[in-house]
């Protein structure tokens, strides 16, 4: 009888031991490494830039939106990105609605024109600011305005899903000035 009440705590004892030192089951990996976040990123400085061109790219890990600055300075440090329920045009702040389930609020701290007024880009289209057709993250980029010395772009997105946002310095002397570069994974 004895061994009948000593089994049963026995088989208790082994699994509690076998449940303790089982490894822990392993995280997944972050996809491609990544492992930036969807909070908002900001910097500002008193740059004097102005947005000479909009452009995008597609990589095997994320698809990336480039704005390309021009100006007396190499450097560039004035930008406010994040997801927004909804993009609003500057000045008028009409919505500005975008293709996806998430909007992606490009704010660039230069505007689309000189001193004078004249356009220093001015976008083929304003509900296509580049052609993301086929893009695995990007929906839609739309122009929301160049006003008080800012522009804006409403970024449509798959999801909300991590974002980075850097600087590329210019080369003095050579035309070729900063660059804002906002890159969006594909996944989590």
């Amino acid at each position: 009888m004895t061994s009948s009440i000593h089994r049963p705590l026995v088989l208790l004892a082994i699994a509690a031991v076998a449940a303790v030192m089982a490894p822990a089951p392993a995280q997944a990996a972050p996809y491609c490494g990544i492992s930036w976040g969807s909070l908002a990123e900001t910097a500002a400085s008193g740059d004097r830039e102005m947005v000479h061109d909009v452009r995008s790219g597609r990589h095997a890990c994320f698809d990336r939106l480039v704005i390309d600055l021009n100006g007396e300075d190499t450097r560039f440090a004035t930008f406010d990105v994040g997801y927004v329920p909804t993009v609003h045009e500057d000045g008028s702040g009409r919505p500005v609605p975008v293709r996806g389930a998430a909007d992606l609020q490009v704010v660039v701290g230069a505007p689309a024109h000189d001193q004078y007024g004249n356009a220093t880009y001015r976008p083929p289209s304003r509900t296509e600011v580049v052609d993301v057709t086929g893009y695995t993250t990007f929906r839609q980029v739309a122009w929301a305005g160049s006003f008080e010395g800012r522009t804006t772009l409403a970024l449509g997105v798959r999801a909300r899903l991590p974002f980075r946002v850097f600087v590329l310095p210019g080369v003095a002397s050579s035309g070729e000035g900063p660059r804002l570069v906002i890159d969006v994974a594909h996944r989590w």
